[in-house]
């Protein structure tokens, strides 16, 4: 199932020709990478090759791995991965996720702190604009025009074309993760062409209506639900459209959950399935046999070796008493935890258990008074090297374990948010969301009714559902408890019992790097 994804490392030579330099997004590489960059593609293999480093985008950031040949000149290769940064910016500033290194300013995310000269920031908005800008270079290298030049026809043309189509959708998964944490963004495209010095700044709301506008144009020529594992589909594009309509009060100030709810079926319509087990979702061979996973960030212990990703996601998960061997690694990194406001999430006065809970307690304390002690706080176990059938990952340093980056189970509980909201069939609502809880519990002891069905119970279901799976700081943005005194979590705002930090934390800022260099671009308020 991973074949396509393994090609991940093969493009060291390669995509030398498409790495410009970031912080311009676009500027003009050195005049033999331009040479390189318009021979590369008379090879055809080539088209599938450089796509294969746009997905691998994702799961790496350089050419050896873990470490050695950066694609990012001056950001570590390790906490400037893609899946690590964002993982970062979406978990440590909630109740989820709590770090206890002394790592730089690691620590700011929870207390709600940080500022624009955060070189987590920096590297995390790098990695964006890296990933945006390799994209616009596929894009310009495989127009029709190029291919007619090339001489390339027939099967191999319509194949490219759709890996256009697929170089698009992951360029609007970027600048969705921008819009969502950075607002008001540079902006380029493959249209703008290279040496574009200074970027335009793009608002919120106008880069929403771009990246809906791409979505719509390309959904037709992907390929179709179920086709390839880890490549992105027509259900991929579906599933953004709908997490996009759902924050677009957020983005644009104008609700669209009508919109949510019919992209959130169509994925529903299209044939997925939820996973008989939960916890076989988060291991070592969750891209077999899996019906729920939409679109995921493949990795593989030997083939795509990254200090990020699960790899960062499990090892830092992993300290005090925990034995490495149960999560089928050889060490832990002792760093992540969770906090006490979400570990009572799973509180069921009914005495039901939810098998999604899971925590390691032993020797753990539930509160947290020491952030950078391990041992305060339970620790979560829900990934893992470990294959359905108990055996280790390939490797006990590097995992096989992919990241599900969107799967059937949030799209139901997006399609149930749009319903309390107005714009959906609640009684299909309490359907989906039973069918997620009665996988939770084994059983119908869990199963709600539309009374119960309110968005500070969909708020909650998706904390349990979904927990470190990069969701929960957006899903708190959406309704106004990231930032206020509605609702407060250990350490929120720095305070042991938590306080109300300033809004301008729902979002993060430029880099003052890029803000210094780029004359176009204003900083985000309060910052």
């Amino acid at each position: 199932m991973k074949k396509f994804a393994n090609i991940f490392l093969i493009m060291a030579g390669l995509i030398l020709a498409f790495s410009s330099c970031i912080k311009d997004l676009d500027t003009v590489p050195l005049d033999e990478d331009v040479t390189t960059a318009a021979t590369v593609f008379d090879d055809p293999a080539a088209y599938t090759q450089v796509l294969a480093k746009l997905y691998a985008g994702l799961a790496v950031s350089g050419q050896e791995g873990p470490a050695g040949q950066g694609d990012i000149s001056g950001i570590d290769e390790g906490f400037g991965q893609y899946l690590r940064g964002y993982w970062n910016h979406q978990e440590l500033p909630t109740d989820e996720a709590v770090i206890g290194w002394d790592d730089q300013t690691i620590k700011d995310f929870h207390a709600q702190s940080w500022g624009a000269g955060d070189v987590f920031i920096a590297a995390m908005y790098y990695r964006i604009f890296y990933q945006i800008s390799v994209c616009n270079e596929y894009l310009r290298e495989t127009t029709d025009a190029k291919l007619d030049e090339r001489g390339v026809t027939g099967d191999l043309k319509a194949q490219v074309q759709t890996y256009h189509a697929e170089a698009r959708f992951l360029r609007a998964l970027s600048y969705s993760h921008a819009m969502d944490l950075f607002a008001n963004v540079p902006f380029v495209t493959e249209e703008d062409g290279v040496g574009k010095f200074f970027p335009p700044q793009i608002q919120r709301a106008e880069l929403f209506n771009y990246v809906e506008s791409e979505l719509k144009a390309i959904e037709d020529q992907l390929i179709e639900p179920h086709t390839v594992y880890a490549r992105a589909d027509k259900a991929a594009a579906w599933t953004l459209l709908a997490k996009n309509y759902l924050n677009a009060q957020v983005y644009t100030g104008t609700a669209r959950y009508g919109e949510c709810a019919t992209y959130s079926q169509k994925v529903i319509d299209a044939g997925y399935q939820l996973a008989p087990v939960y916890a076989h979702l988060f291991l070592a061979d969750n891209d077999q046999n899996n019906p729920e996973q939409i679109f995921s960030i493949a990795f593989d212990g030997i083939n795509t070796r990254t200090y990020g990703g699960t790899n960062f996601i499990i090892h830092a998960a992993i300290g005090g008493s925990m034995n490495p061997s149960d999560f089928g690694l050889g060490g832990g990194w002792g760093g992540t935890r969770t906090t006490s406001a979400f570990v009572n999430k799973f509180s069921d006065p009914s005495g039901n258990t939810d098998q999604r809970a899971m925590f390691y307690t032993d020797g753990q304390n539930l509160e947290i008074n020491n952030i950078s002690e391990f041992t305060d706080g339970y620790a979560v176990t829900k990934f893992k090297n470990v294959t359905s059938n108990g055996s280790s990952g390939k490797d006990l340093d590097y995992p096989d374990t992919d990241f599900p980056l969107f799967r059937l189970a949030d799209v139901y509980l997006m399609y149930a948010e749009a319903a309390i909201q107005g714009a959906a069939d609640m009684g299909m609502a309490v359907t989906y969301v039973n069918k997620v809880r009665e996988r939770a519990y084994g059983n119908t002891s869990g199963n709600i009714g539309a009374g119960d069905l309110t968005l500070d119970f969909i708020l909650d279901e998706r904390a349990r559902e979904l927990y470190w799976e990069c969701h929960r700081r957006t899903d708190l943005v959406r309704h106004n408890k990231l930032t206020s005194a509605e609702y407060l979590w250990p350490w929120k705002g720095g305070a042991p019992q938590g306080t109300a930090s300033a809004d301008k934390y729902r979002i993060f800022p430029l880099p003052n790097s890029d803000v210094n260099a780029n004359p176009n671009l204003q900083q985000n308020t309060g910052y």
